[in-house]
């Protein structure tokens, strides 16, 4: 361990140095990864050196008790001993849970998409309760969340609702929420009292920064059209609504949510630009296969990931087996717990990985 924390101390070294060169401060992309390799390394220094003073503390206790000439001394050494003894295995676990490689998507913002799946209007009933779940779990988390599009559902809900979520390290949370949420309840246009299952997917993309993809004026082909649904007399009066096809790929985003056009294209551009991010990264995906394999990160958004069982107050979390029986205050927004579990599970497999380094 000590020699893996050598080299860590070495790199924070020249981190420290690379951080204040004119250089790298000028150059925005550069400067935001060492900025934040940074402080993860500053917080495995400061861990590091418990660790090293726990350690010193027990080579301290180990020769006073070998010398034995004071017994109030050798008494408190042993303390001292059982106490180091104790608290040196948790600092070496925590050592190697903050060196766990982490996914550079994991600082950024997220764009989430929920869309109705089958299940008719119940289906978008859900879709909104979904939307409900995330915006009060991003409340919790001070995080802010800002609807991009929308397309209400016949009964209420959404056929399809795509907002923003801002914040710290908003994708290492929410990015385990992408794949196909089951609901099984009595919908209310039910008159037999018979328990439907319905569904909705959810995307989480990484929210791109305009130097992650490369955008041409040229490959985008522009439509305006008139906004649809609740906004006074403006609706279906100004073409503020804005259509953007990303030709190469056939990708499309729209935006509708503001009175003013150039906002709309504006917003649309920002989902666009998530979107083409998504797709690079599923590739990278697809040539990482252990990380394919697994089941929490693999990202598929065809997967049944997780079920709401309303007659039973059931959730359960498939891909790790985890069954919670307090849907009342899931469905409200209190999902980390889940977020905590799915998150452990990820570094458990990474921990098995790197194991081998310590």
């Amino acid at each position: 361990m000590l020699d893996k924390l050598r080299i860590i101390k070495q790199r924070f070294d020249e981190v420290s140095d690379l951080i204040i060169q004119p250089d790298i401060m000028t150059d925005q992309k550069r400067y935001i990864k060492i900025n934040k390799e940074y402080k993860d390394l500053s917080a495995v220094m400061k861990i590091a050196d418990e660790y090293k003073s726990v350690l010193s503390n027990i080579e301290e206790a180990k020769e006073i008790i070998a010398d034995n000439s004071d017994a109030e001394m050798t008494e408190m050494a042993k303390m001292e001993l059982e106490e180091g003894n104790k608290r040196l295995p948790q600092l070496e676990d925590e050592i190697k849970f903050m060196l766990i490689p982490k996914d550079p998507e994991d600082a950024k913002n997220v764009i989430v998409e929920i869309r109705a799946g089958t299940g008719g209007d119940e289906a978008s009933i859900f879709a909104g309760d979904l939307y409900r779940m995330y915006t009060k779990y991003c409340s919790d988390r001070n995080w802010k969340v800002e609807v991009e599009d929308l397309s209400d559902g016949t009964a209420g809900g959404f056929k399809e609702i795509i907002f923003s979520v801002t914040g710290a390290d908003v994708y290492g949370d929410l990015k385990f929420e992408s794949g196909v949420h089951r609901v099984q309840r009595v919908p209310q246009t039910e008159t037999q009292g018979r328990v439907h299952t319905s569904a909705a997917t959810v995307m989480v993309l990484p929210e791109a920064e305009e130097f992650d993809v490369e955008l041409k004026t040229s490959d985008i082909r522009v439509d305006y059209f008139c906004s649809s649904g609740p906004g006074g007399q403006s609706v279906n009066t100004t073409y503020s609504a804005v259509r953007l096809t990303h030709v190469p790929t056939g990708l499309v985003a729209q935006c509708q949510d503001q009175k003013s056009q150039h906002k709309n294209k504006d917003k649309a551009m920002k989902v666009l630009r998530s979107r083409l991010y998504e797709q690079e990264l599923e590739k990278k995906l697809a040539a990482d296969s252990e990380k394919r394999n697994s089941l929490v990160s693999s990202g598929d958004r065809s997967a049944k990931i997780r079920t709401y069982n309303y007659p039973q107050g059931r959730v359960t979390e498939h891909r790790i087996g985890l069954t919670l029986y307090d849907l009342q205050n899931i469905i409200n927004g209190d999902i980390h717990k889940i977020v905590e579990e799915l998150k452990l599970a990820e570094n458990t497999t990474k921990l098995k990985e790197i194991g081998e380094e310590f």
